[in-house]
């Protein structure tokens, strides 16, 4: 048997000389060599720390041979083997199968499963006390007698705790404990988990919705299989899925539950407990660094249950993961962009069929990709066409801004203010939705003409009136509002040109001045916590109006909601993105289904300047159906996904005519290869971000291509980057900023 049988079969090392590959979280292609001290004990998947020049990094020991080129002299050993479990083989295989798609480094895809060297420790044990059977005091008072009272069931408790619950002071349970009565013990630091109850009734489900739960609960346990649920808003998918939750859990296994935005968790938590008795583990930003670290820890060995979380959540070590739900699928959060750059929602498919468990993808608007699999079957389509409540579906009207518009300086439109006044004698609730945050996108001076722009990138600065300051949304940068021009020193000179959020508050609270107004932005001080609370406002009906941004537009149950005005219907439609008809489609299509979800009755308005736009017109029609065979008649003859394959480098340095330089010389090393057309370099419609100059190329291709094998190809033959330059590859590009 060789040395690499032996470490493969899992037997005790005990050659000094032993080396296995190690794969650590750096941007390198492959895993590094390290030897295996005599006595330590590794495994494809132990988790180990390891040196790495200067440093000492956690890294895990993975599958293949080691490099036997390299110096054995010079090789270095593992330090120190986790306790931790085992990276699985199956996400082991999950790991290197998302680096193969992004071309990321797959070290830097483990990094996003290993979080911190605090989640692979064991939580330290407090010191507490317990009642020590049969013995008593030498004398009996109230005080002790209430502190016997909470301990004579055999349950240790914390020296505080305990004297809290007792209302005594902590030298009575010293006491005690001198006299032997109470006894040291050790416990957790936090309980854990309990566990969902997938036994307690749910809300009753309508026929529609308990044939699409039967369909669900049939695959767990059953092997991969991905469904699509496309449902109007408000026809209750979260309670069907819920049911394949309930089922996964009887089965004795866990369930991922991804959702695109943390301010859509509060109120997803409190539906969760409302079936399973208790809320689920939390994986997002948002979470504390030591209830993460206890998360990942109980993902590991199973004993949590259900994760809710963002899209870090699917790199998790689930010791028994039976079902992954990937909820708004369609949503853009999915993609993150920095790093490894990866889609979720297809990741989250990729896991499923890797480990072999099912997935459920459900949105009131499916991605065009997600509609097209379901029409060539490898997605399962459960249709869900109507409200669970019964209401019927919000009626949708343009208003045509180009001879109905407001007058100078206002926004809402006369049909509009008319309509939001009916809505508020109702006793109903109004939304007035502006993906635009702030007060104003530009501020400029009408004397001189100056615009304020960000000095670490190409975009004007947003005026954000609520804090009295001038923003980038890309970087961070900000500076006060000035009482002058910077450029001409004019005072009083600047003028506020466009509409935000702010803007449109500021109009509402105007017209109608006994209305109690509301913005919700997910920029607004106070962040999550003070969204949700005033989420809870909106739902309790002390709000009358809200304005929002995209934060408003998924996912929520306003009952008294009875209109939904949505101040530039065109906005997202004026920009290069091919994916913006579908975008703006779906953005639109869950605000208008904010209205009249419980009661029906619901009222959209769109002000649009271009009523005939496909878009505009499938929304006023009411037909998602149009839309869809529309925009994917376009895919498929322009050969954009899912009909084809694009991929994107981002070049971007801290010079521009360098970087500039550089972009041409990596695209006059495109190999040839039939079928793949590259386009650019192109100066990136977002030039600057943060000092740094971008150009982009895109390859487009048929999905015949090995397109991944292209890029390694052109890449390996393509200049190398010096001076400051980088260049990052985006299989699958979402963004084209």
């Amino acid at each position: 048997m060789s040395q690499q049988q032996e470490f493969f079969g899992n037997v005790q090392l005990s050659e000094p000389e032993v080396v296995v590959p190690v794969l650590v979280p750096v941007a390198v292609a492959g895993a590094y060599s390290y030897k295996v001290p005599a006595g330590m004990n590794v495994r494809p998947g132990s988790i180990v720390r390891v040196p790495l020049g200067s440093r000492e990094v956690i890294g895990a020991v993975w599958d293949g041979e080691p490099d036997t080129a390299v110096n054995p002299k010079k090789l270095k050993s593992i330090l120190h083997v986790y306790d931790s479990a085992p990276i699985a083989e199956d996400l082991r295989k999950y790991i290197d199968w998302v680096a193969a798609w992004t071309l990321g480094a797959p070290g830097m895809v483990l990094r996003m499963v290993l979080r911190s060297e605090e989640a692979l420790e064991p939580e330290a044990l407090l010191s507490g006390v317990r009642y020590k059977e049969g013995q008593e005091p030498d004398r009996m008072t109230t005080a002790r007698e209430r502190v016997l009272e909470h301990v004579r069931n055999g349950l240790a408790w914390t020296r505080p705790g305990l004297a809290g619950a007792a209302g005594v002071s902590s030298s009575v349970i010293d006491g005690l404990k001198k006299q032997g009565v109470l006894e040291e013990a050790m416990l957790p630091a936090t309980p854990p988990l309990p566990h969902p109850d997938p036994n307690l009734p749910g809300r009753k489900l309508t026929d529609l919705q308990q044939g699409a739960a039967n369909q669900l609960c049939e695959a767990v346990g059953k092997g991969f299989k991905a469904f699509l649920i496309d449902g109007v808003t408000g026809s209750g998918k979260t309670e069907v899925y819920f049911e394949a939750v309930a089922e996964a859990l009887k089965n004795n296994e866990q369930a991922l539950v991804l959702i695109p935005e943390i301010a859509l968790t509060s109120q997803f938590l409190e539906r969760f407990e409302q079936r399973f008795g208790v809320r689920p583990a939390e994986w997002h930003s948002q979470v504390p660094p030591k209830r993460r670290a206890r998360t990942w820890r109980g993902v590991a060995n199973g004993e949590v249950k259900v994760v809710v979380g963002a899209r870090s959540a699917l790199f998790l070590p689930f010791h028994r993961l039976g079902l992954l739900v990937v909820d708004e699928e369609h949503d853009t959060a999915y993609k993150q962009d920095d790093r490894v750059p990866y889609n979720a929602r297809d990741m989250a498919v990729v896991r499923g069929h890797i480990s072999g468990f099912p997935v459920v993808l459900a949105s009131a608007t499916p991605s065009v990709e997600s509609q097209v699999n379901a029409k060539l079957g490898r997605y399962t389509r459960i249709v869900l066409p109507e409200r669970a409540s019964g209401a019927e579906m919000p009626t949708i009207r343009g208003i045509d801004m180009r001879c109905d518009g407001p007058e100078r300086g206002k926004w809402l439109a006369p049909a509009m203010v008319s309509e939001i006044q009916q809505t508020l004698s109702n006793g109903n609730q109004v939304l007035l939705f502006l993906n635009r945050r702030g007060y104003a996108p530009l501020t400029l001076c009408r004397t001189c003409g100056h615009r304020f722009h960000c000095e670490n990138c190409s975009a004007w600065l947003v005026e954000h009136r609520f804090r009295g300051k001038l923003c980038c949304h890309h970087c961070g940068y900000s500076q006060p509002i000035p009482d002058k021009c910077p450029e001409c020193s004019k005072p009083d000179s600047l003028v506020a040109c466009g509409p935000g959020v702010e803007r449109i508050a500021e109009d509402a609270s105007a017209l109608f001045p006994d209305a109690r107004v509301l913005v919700l932005s997910s920029d607004l001080p106070g962040g999550t916590e003070r969204i949700n609370r005033e989420m809870k406002l909106v739902e309790s009906g002390e709000v009358d109006i809200v304005i929002g941004t995209q934060l408003v537009a998924k996912g929520h149950n306003f009952p008294l909601m009875t209109l939904v005005g949505v101040v530039d219907a065109d906005l997202g439609l004026v920009n290069g993105d091919p994916r913006a008809a579908e975008r703006t489609f779906q953005l639109l299509a869950q605000v208008t289904g904010r209205a009249g979800r419980i009661h029906g009755k619901g009222r959209g308005l769109l002000q649009t300047y271009n009523p005939e736009q496909p878009v505009i017109r499938a929304l006023l029609s009411g037909n998602p159906e149009e839309f869809y065979a529309a925009e994917i008649e376009s895919r498929e003859s322009a050969g954009l996904p899912p009909f084809g394959r694009l991929a994107a480098l981002i070049i971007s340095g801290p010079d521009r005519v360098v970087t500039e330089k550089f972009a041409k010389a990596v695209a006059i090393n495109s190999p040839s290869s039939e079928g793949v057309q590259i386009l650019g370099p192109a100066e990136a419609a977002m030039a600057q971000v943060r000092g740094r100059y971008r150009f982009r190329l895109l390859a487009i291709a048929p999905r015949t291509v090995d397109l991944q094998g292209f890029l390694r190809k052109w890449l390996s033959t393509a200049p190398k980057p010096t001076g400051g330059i980088r260049v990052q590859v985006d299989v699958d590009p979402q963004s084209f900023m």
